[in-house]
């Protein structure tokens, strides 16, 4: 007798869905709409890494690299941390190469996490936090930032933090909303994390898309914060290899043990020839950073005067390649109903603001709009998304 009725998906993957990010994609594809949900650049990387990926497979680097990463690629990385952050990073025993910043996310989260654990999560937040947290079978807490600034109130942080609360979360720059946390606000962070004894993974994967003089602060540089701070990163934002799936992560030498063992299991590795072509990421100039900057402050200002246009309030962000816009005055009783019409009508897909909040609800006014895209791209947006300002003209 065959035996019924058993439970045949776990509770942990029924405490999430996939990716709202992904099904926009999926969407755009569908329906010929123009895509401004994921976060992914639609022009070319850097021609001096498409030349060292070619080289590398060439050369017959195809087999695998060593698990924890390639060892020109990590030390590369360990220079570059040297003359941009100022950090001394051994990148034998405090690097890790991973499958993409999401895997390294994961990896992280399993290597430090026990049931029972608390991590603070800021919301709005990149939907894989939440997930990552309850495959770690760890309870995330969430503490909001409030518009139009993106600010935390000082008090429910503090009220997050307790015995229970093993680590919190920092995306800066962060997606969706552009913010990009101050020194002050990370002071506060690390006060209570020193005072709790809590670990801090900041994710800092747009750490070079900057706007109107904004500065980048790593956790990990301030007083008491490098030995419980894990950094995550990689190439994917900064390099326009959203594709390569090559992240890393930065970590103590006793982190980074348990973080290479839950890595190892996970993945294997990241791609070897992709790993080599990274070494002419790191190596790179000054002024790649300055200009990469430069035009993505062109493509921000030309999306905030294409929302202006069309009359879509959003906010200005400061870092990131993203624009977080309030949808209140379209009538539309979610989110998610406003970005099918967008996509199906209008032929614009964004992701619904639902996707970045722990309660649907709480994101049922806000749609994120990525604009790491080619002008004609966003000439096309424009185009389509001025039906949508023409259907308000008529309503009013």
């Amino acid at each position: 007798m065959t035996p019924t009725g058993k439970q045949k998906i776990s509770d942990r993957a029924n405490q999430f869905t996939e990716s709202v990010i992904r099904e926009m994609t999926r969407m755009a594809l569908q329906y010929d709409a123009v895509n401004l949900a994921q976060g992914f650049p639609d022009f070319p990387c850097p021609p001096q890494l498409k030349q060292a990926a070619c080289e590398a497979i060439q050369e017959d680097i195809n087999q695998y690299a060593i698990t924890w990463g390639d060892k020109a690629f990590r030390h590369a990385i360990a220079e570059k941390l040297h003359w941009y952050l100022g950090l001394d990073i051994d990148p034998e025993r405090q690097i890790t190469v991973t499958c993409g910043s999401t895997e390294a996310m994961a990896a992280v989260m399993l290597a430090t996490l026990n049931p029972g654990d608390e991590v603070i999560v800021f919301e709005p937040y990149y939907e894989n936090y939440g997930p990552d947290t309850i495959l770690a079978s760890a309870t995330p807490r969430y503490v909001s930032l409030h518009p139009p600034d993106w600010t935390f109130d000082q008090a429910q942080l503090r009220r997050a933090f307790n015995e229970r609360t093993k680590a919190i979360i920092i995306n800066t720059p962060h997606n969706p909303t552009g913010k990009v946390f101050s020194c002050a606000e990370l002071t506060l962070i690390a006060e209570l994390c020193q005072q709790w004894d809590v670990l801090v993974f900041t994710d800092e994967i747009y750490e070079h898309i900057l706007y109107d003089g904004t500065q980048h602060i790593a956790m990990a540089t301030l007083p008491g914060m490098s030995e419980r701070t894990v950094t995550i990163n990689g190439l994917s934002k900064t390099y326009s290899v959203t594709g390569w799936r090559v992240g890393y992560i930065l970590a103590n030498p006793e982190l980074t043990g348990a973080i290479r063992k839950v890595h190892d299991f996970l993945t294997v590795g990241a791609p070897a020839p992709l790993q080599r072509a990274g070494v002419a990421a790191m190596q790179l100039p000054v002024n790649y950073y300055e200009e990469l900057a430069k035009l993505y402050q062109q493509k921000r200002d030309n999306i905030l005067q294409i929302l202006d246009v069309v009359g879509i309030p959003c906010f200005v962000p400061k870092g990131a390649y993203y624009v977080f816009a309030d949808i209140s005055r379209f009538g539309y009783n979610n989110a998610m109903e406003f970005t099918e019409y967008l996509i199906k009508e209008i032929g614009v897909a964004v992701v619904p603001g639902s996707s970045f909040f722990s309660q649907s609800e709480a994101g049922r006014k806000f749609i994120r709009f990525c604009f790491s895209k080619k002008p004609e791209t966003l000439a096309k947006a424009k185009e389509r998304l001025l039906k949508l300002h023409s259907v308000l003209q008529a309503a009013n």
